[in-house]
């Protein structure tokens, strides 16, 4: 795990046995904590060393203007990126005036795990300091996933072979000093000192510091209570200025003695709050948190946790690392969207500044699919965000001279954060993204409130986009023109498969709901007349089609282009990106994602089985995946086409994408849409799992390497085990009312009492293609 030795491969836990300071930053998004609300990095209690400070809240943001060489109409004036808010995780330690660093003494022991069924992170460390002083360190950290605005910490030091006097420093802590940028443009901008103080309180055992953002205004409150146990005579001082509030706790140590510090942390943020207001928020927050106290909050995460398991945990045998891998990202998916409510869930969630804290098409493309199946109800609360965002997305499409909502490429609070034309403005596809999610959700839950109160907006206006964007030509062919598809070395292009397809569902869908919904249809404004339109383009899009290679392609005219030079390409070259100009990607044959290949996931019905192979065998030799969104794609359908070996090894690559750091950027935060995709190449993948016609559809197969894949699946009010071995499958309702499926073609009905048992259709026999020079999976 990030390729240190010190790292155990364990079905319910990472664990670090030793602490290793080359990849600390790593080790502080792996180790990250959050409900999607509230996001800790996985920083030492201690607050030094460090790699990367981190306290996030989701949505706090600063602004700053945007750079151009030369403005050009439709550009974004200014820019969003995430702050560090301020940090309510840090207890300092000094032992007998020595400052407890663990760049200093001598470390006899460290262990750091993060528990996948508790919600915690436990840290043990003994060590001895440079007067040589030994103590025992532990601490149990945690976000709470049932009180949103809360994270607690339990602080506890043990004096070992000799008597010590021990000071704990319990601190909130504004505008920390963060490390300087190093160039890489998927690194987040750093942010100076964005908080301006307004309030600072010290009392008692109660700490709080209220700042405000100085340029986009947003107001955030933290504040902190204790409950300190010790020896006789342990004291207890508290103090507060512009930056740092302290609760400073003295104790003498006898040996085998011990003080512990719990430390409850509230969190609050708001744009148009008062002051008084967001402090007796924090406050208020606290005193309910108070009322469980410590164990409380721990026994309540882990039966939320619990829940969560028993509807959303994938078994694996025969591949440990998968098994640990699927378990970590599942747990991290549910913590970026957990209780994110009516927020963005940003691609790095609240582990990292990576990306500037922004979300993209991840989310509804790979995120949310995910929690539909695992955690519903975030998936509403997110759709809700993208819905509150309307008016940003009709004003953009407006200014670009376009009907409906043009949802932008990135962002925190609705407007559109990218600088760059061609990959962002031009990737109109997220609006497909949106409506997709809106179908998922709505067809997996049947929630008609949702539907009624958000998803019919949200359908209609990214469907006005796409009748406005597009046109029929004189054969009466609709196309969509000068578009960027997700794959961002074809930019500017015309008639992207993957964007055709996905808008093509976006307006039937559309024409569906507000015949469905008629009230409100008419409240929108959509008559007769523009609901026919969008079925006749829909009808009449334009799938290019290469016929003499027989194989779809890309983008209209994307099988002429010059190939990429790939023998002559090294690998120190990759990604292409920092090492070629955008103008040469543009014109050849390379791609940077899945991209036709996506298309055959997520529109498969429009793809044979030989059509599925074809595209398959041409596209890969091509794609170079200097995306982390691309491996769990190719993943799903190679095991659709036959190439089980390659899809395993796709599926580590997509698993191991964080724990084994292997884009060298994990220390900016997780790659969350990556990690969703280890559930997405297993399930959709080895499990076969497909929606066509609103019936969970599967096409089980498992490759060599693995012996057995079990997986539970939410439909409608009920929940679905799936369990395929190597020749058979087996599919058991665990709860709610019977469901009808399909296996490999065959209808089942599966009831509590009726699980149904089928054998596994074997794969074809293809030859399996190869990769670009230099770029084999990175899992295999």
């Amino acid at each position: 795990m990030i390729t240190h030795r010190s790292y155990t491969v364990e079905p319910w836990a990472v664990r670090e046995t030793a602490l290793n300071l080359d990849v600390l930053a790593q080790s502080e998004s792996v180790f990250a904590l959050s409900n999607g609300h509230v996001g800790w990095r996985g920083n030492l209690d201690e607050g030094e060393p460090h790699g990367l400070p981190g306290s996030y809240l989701n949505g706090v943001h600063e602004t700053h203007p945007l750079p151009y060489a030369e403005a050009g109409y439709g550009y974004p004036e200014s820019g969003q990126t995430v702050i560090n808010v301020t940090n309510g995780k840090v207890l300092r330690l000094l032992v007998d005036d020595e400052p407890f660093d663990l760049r200093y003494g001598r470390v006899v022991a460290h262990e750091r795990v993060l528990d996948l069924r508790r919600g915690v992170l436990e840290r043990t460390c003994e060590w001895t300091s440079p007067a040589g002083s030994t103590v025992r360190v532990r601490s149990t950290r945690l976000v709470s996933l049932t009180q949103r605005a809360v994270a607690a910490v339990a602080y506890e030091v043990e004096a070992v072979g000799s008597r010590s006097r021990v000071v704990i420093q319990s601190e909130l802590v504004a505008n920390e000093q963060l490390p300087s940028g190093d160039g890489d443009p998927r690194a987040a901008a750093a942010v100076t000192s964005p908080l301006e103080q307004e309030d600072h309180f010290a009392g008692g055992t109660r700490l709080r510091l209220v700042h405000r953002t100085r340029r986009s205004g947003l107001r955030v409150a933290v504040g902190a209570d204790h409950t300190v146990s010790g020896p006789d005579r342990t004291s207890v001082r508290a103090e507060s200025d512009t930056d740092v509030a302290r609760l400073t706790v003295t104790s003498v140590l006898e040996p085998g003695q011990t003080l512990r510090v719990e430390k409850l942390v509230a969190h609050g943020w708001s744009g148009t709050r008062s002051l008084p207001a967001m402090a007796d928020q924090v406050d208020a927050a606290l005193a309910a948190a108070a009322h469980d106290g410590w164990q409380g909050l721990l026994d309540d995460q882990r039966a939320y946790l619990d829940d969560f398991w028993k509807r959303a945990d994938v078994e694996v045998d025969g591949d440990e690392e998968i098994q640990q891998a699927v378990r970590f990202a599942l747990f991290h998916v549910l913590q970026a969207g957990a209780r994110a409510e009516r927020r963005a869930i940003p691609a790095k969630g609240l582990t990292g500044s990576g990306y500037d804290g922004h979300a993209f098409w991840d989310t509804e493309m790979f995120v949310l699919p995910v929690l539909t199946h695992t955690a519903p109800e975030a998936v509403a609360e997110a759709l809700r965000w993208r819905h509150s965002t309307l008016d940003e997305a009709r004003a953009r499409a407006a200014q670009l001279g376009l009907a409906g909502a043009a949802f932008p490429w990135r962002t925190i609070e609705g407007s559109e954060g990218s600088a760059y034309w061609p990959a962002g403005t031009a990737a109109f596809h997220v609006n497909a993204g949106i409506a997709d999610a809106v179908l998922r959700y709505t067809e997996a839950t049947g929630d008609t409130e949702f539907e009624r109160e958000a998803g019919v907006e949200l359908l209609v206006e990214t469907a006005r986009l796409w009748r406005s964007l597009g046109h029929h030509d004189h054969h009466g062919v609709f196309h969509i023109d000068g578009v960027t598809g997700p794959d961002e070395y074809s930019a500017v292009a015309d008639d992207n498969t993957y964007t055709n397809l996905m808008a093509r569902q976006n307006l039937l869908a559309a024409a569906d709901a507000v015949e469905r919904y008629p009230a409100e249809g008419r409240r929108l404004g959509v008559d007769a007349e523009e609901a026919a339109a969008w079925r006749d383009a829909a009808d009449a899009v334009h799938i290019p089609y290469d016929d003499n290679l027989g194989v779809h392609q890309q983008h209209a005219g994307f099988t002429r282009y010059q190939r990429w030079d790939f023998d002559g390409t090294s690998a120190d070259q990759y990604p292409l990106l920092l090492h070629f100009p955008y103008f040469d990607l543009y014109r050849k044959q390379v791609v940077k994602q899945a991209d036709l290949v996506l298309a055959m996931y997520t529109c498969g019905e429009h793809f044979d089985d030989e059509q599925v192979a074809r595209n398959f065998a041409y596209y890969e030799p091509l794609t170079v995946r200097d995306s982390s969104l691309s491996a769990c794609v190719q993943a799903v359908v190679a095991a659709q086409a036959g190439h089980l070996g390659l899809a395993h090894a796709y599926t580590a690559e997509a698993a191991l994408m964080d724990l084994n750091d292997l884009e060298h950027n994990t220390r900016d935060g997780l790659h969350i849409a990556s990690l969703a995709g280890t559930w997405m190449a297993l399930v959709a993948g080895f499990g076969g799992l497909r929606r066509h016609g609103g019936i969970p559809r599967f096409a089980p197969r498992l490759p060599e390497r693995l012996s057995r894949l079990a997986f539970s699946f939410r439909f409608q009010e009920s929940c679905l085990r799936v369990e395929i071995g190597p020749d058979k499958a087996t599919y058991t309702l665990v709860e709610g009312e019977p469901l009808t499926l399909h296996h490999h073609g065959e209808e089942l009905r599966v009831g509590l009492d009726d699980p149904a048992t089928r054998p596994v259709v074997p794969a074809p026999r293809r030859p399996v293609p190869e990769q670009p020079t230099h770029r084999l999976p990175n899992g295999g």
